[in-house]
C-alpha cells in the first residue's frame, strides 16, 4: 500500500484516484490511523439482506406485498400523496 499525507495526495488528487481505480492501494494518513482511497459502487446489491436480513427470494416476495398493498389503498382511495409535509399526513 502506497501511504500519503495529505499535503503529499493533495497536489496530485487526480493521479492518485487513477492509481486507486486502477486497483492500487492508496492511503491517506490521517492522524494516527491510514484511510484508504477505494472506488464504491453506488448501487449497493445486498443493500436488503444488509438492512433488513432478507436474501433476494424474501425481497421479491415483501415487494409483491408492498405492490399489492399500495394497490388495494389506491383502489379503496386510502393512499395520501406524500407533498413533503409530513403532519399532512397525519389522520
Amino acid at each position: 500500500m502506497k501511504t500519503l499525507t495529505i499535503t503529499e495526495g493533495r497536489g496530485r488528487l487526480g493521479f492518485w484516484l487513477r492509481k486507486a481505480v486502477a486497483g492500487e492501494d492508496i492511503g491517506f494518513v490521517f492522524g494516527d490511523r491510514i484511510v484508504a482511497l477505494r472506488p464504491v459502487e453506488i448501487f449497493s446489491g445486498d443493500y436488503a439482506l444488509q438492512e433488513y436480513g432478507l436474501n433476494a427470494r424474501e425481497m421479491a416476495k415483501a415487494g409483491r406485498r408492498i405492490k399489492k398493498n399500495i394497490a388495494r389503498e389506491r383502489k379503496r382511495g386510502t393512499l395520501k400523496t406524500f407533498t413533503g409535509d409530513i403532519s399532512a399526513l397525519r389522520d
